[in-house]
């Protein structure tokens, strides 16, 4: 009985000594939300090409690309969530609206952006103000696409790497591997199968680079991730399941078929050299904000899926919220970047993915995802957690 208990108490020692570090406690003393707009339907009409499908698209409440009142809702509930998280963290208080400067917003110049940080910001402070860096609705904002309006991209680095992220077999080889899925979408576009409809008849081509433009893809790829994220707007925002896929596309379908949209931007935007050259100038916007000494001490930046997967490859991190495929950028989706500063005083950057998981988008917005984030290139074998705040600000190209 005695050894048996001795055994017992080494082992229990042994386990205690084996448990990891508690982390250190760290003061947040700023936040930057990179974050994409809400639902909206898609951005033109009719929403695809006829040779996609014979089927007539369901109808939207609002024009073509505008954030739709179901959207404004879900951001509504985010900010609410991040008011509580803010409000725990120190940065603001639990009632009333924050002092004059505390909070910033940057917006590109779509309507969706607009409204989607108006919607956000009446979560987050109701009947509040916040300082606004926007251009007027419908202006190009170089912010948000700096290539073609007087930055270049390096061509040659940009094809080399978006040619390595497709991987042996090139384009041909994703077509053959995605090919199960791509007949699923037809299925669904089309019925039953029809000579010149759906989505899989053309073979995936890459469109190079140039000096002012990003790369892309035509084709099967590209034709099936506008299909899907359509299909999965249509999901998000509420709509009956016989309008989704005109009944034939289930919830588990719109889930699958994400995966066309995760693709696009896993070859086409988070390669280092495509990500570095559109987030130039974002970049130093996100640099500003983390580090100005009498700053706001809350940034919310109103994008597109195009800047948060530009960003996710920048820092080689990833997230997968319920509902959608890995890395695919959720609407009102963000990542959430923190200065953090350890007891010594030492300055850090954490990064965390915030979303609402698909079924809670749809269903109107309460309840969010969060999901920490390693970052790589911080001078460590290994990505972290927590970045020195000098090395972030390297990796973001600013110093």
């Amino acid at each position: 009985m005695w050894r048996s208990g001795l055994i017992a108490a080494v082992l229990l020692a042994g386990a205690a000594d084996a448990q990891p570090p508690a982390p250190p406690k760290l003061t947040v003393e700023r936040v930057v939300l990179l974050m994409r707009h809400g639902v909206r339907p898609p951005t033109k009409a009719p929403a695809m090409p006829a040779r996609v499908t014979p089927e007539r698209w369901p109808e939207w409440p609002v024009a073509p690309g505008y954030l739709t009142p179901h959207g404004a809702d879900a951001v509504t509930a985010l900010g609410v969530a991040d008011r509580a998280g803010l409000t725990r963290s120190g940065l603001l208080a639990v009632g009333g609206c924050p002092k004059p400067g505390t909070i910033a917003i940057i917006a590109d110049s779509d309507q969706r952006t607009i409204a989607t940080a108006d919607a956000w910001l009446k979560g987050v402070a109701p009947g509040c103000a916040a300082s606004r860096e926007q251009k007027p609705q419908g202006e190009d904002d170089p912010l948000f696409g700096p290539l073609g309006n007087g930055a270049t991209i390096d061509a040659d680095a940009a094809n080399a790497a978006v040619k390595a992220a497709i991987g042996p077999g090139g384009l041909a080889a994703a077509d053959r591997k995605y090919a199960p899925l791509l007949k699923r979408l037809d299925t669904i576009l089309c019925g039953k199968p029809r000579a010149g409809c759906g989505v899989s008849g053309e073979p995936t081509t890459l469109v190079p680079a140039t000096p002012t433009s990003r790369p892309k893809i035509d084709g099967a790829l590209d034709t099936a991730s506008t299909a899907a994220q359509i299909l999965l707007l249509e999901y998000a925002d509420g709509k009956p399941l016989s309008e989704i896929g005109w009944g034939r596309a289930s919830a588990a379908d719109v889930t699958a078929l994400s995966e066309f949209h995760a693709l696009e931007f896993r070859l086409l935007a988070r390669p280092l050299p495509v990500a570095r050259a559109n987030m130039a100038l974002l970049n130093r916007k996100i640099d500003a904000a983390l580090n100005a000494a009498d700053g706001a001490l809350v940034t919310m930046i109103s994008a597109h899926d195009t800047q948060i997967a530009n960003f996710g490859g920048l820092i080689g991190g990833h997230w997968h919220v319920p509902g959608f495929a890995e890395d695919d950028p959720a609407p009102g989706g963000a990542i959430v970047i923190e200065r953090v500063r350890d007891a010594k005083g030492a300055a850090f950057v954490r990064v965390k993915y915030r979303a609402q998981p698909l079924g809670r988008l749809r269903a109107g917005g309460a309840g969010t995802f969060e999901q920490p984030m390693t970052i790589a290139g911080c001078g460590t074998p290994k990505p972290v957690t927590l970045c020195p705040a000098e090395r972030f600000a390297a990796l973001l190209g600013t110093k």
